[in-house]
């Protein structure tokens, strides 16, 4: 194996790893960097042992987890009781948090949630309650990805495996 070969192996094995940090840290896109190492991998084997068919079911995993991300907390807000202006609210204090870093992205939800549902409501508890639903949403859909997150690793290590 060429020196580039390794480097480019170890390269396909730190984009997963940072992919599966990425599916418990909000702001990176976890599944789709360890989608990005894999397919870098089974490109350096020629596809051989990581094939069209393990490639496609990663891709669909790594999309699966884009849709759970965007859909977990607005579930959880919705759940107790959201108004529009709270899922709305929801969504804009995700994006206001994003230069923020992590803190940004877990205190930006809750927030946006429950100053969108005191203007709904003008009741302290009710917007509370919701911004907590939405965090909570987003508890679950990040241990959701999460699972998908090592399904995708499972899978890429039998495909390794299995010849």
């Amino acid at each position: 194996m060429s020196i580039s070969t390794l480097v480019l192996w170890i390269l396909g094995l730190l984009l997963m790893a940072v992919g599966l940090f990425g599916t418990i840290a909000p702001g990176l896109p976890g599944a789709p960097l360890i989608f990005a190492g894999m397919l870098l991998i089974a490109w350096l084997d020629h596809f051989t042992r990581i094939g069209a068919l393990t490639l496609g079911v990663a891709g669909a995993l790594a999309l699966l987890t884009l849709i759970v991300d965007l859909a977990a907390s607005l579930l959880g807000a919705r759940r107790v009781g959201a108004s529009r202006q709270a899922l709305w609210g929801s969504v804009l204090g995700s994006l206001a948090g994003l230069p923020f870093g992590i803190a940004g992205l877990i205190v930006g939800p809750f927030a946006g949630a429950c100053i969108g549902e005191w203007l709904h409501r003008q009741q302290l508890q009710p917007a509370l309650r919701v911004g907590i639903g939405t965090w909570l949403g987003m508890m679950v859909g990040t241990v959701v990805k999460l699972a998908i997150a090592i399904t995708m690793l499972g899978l890429f290590i039998a495909a390794l495996l299995i010849d």
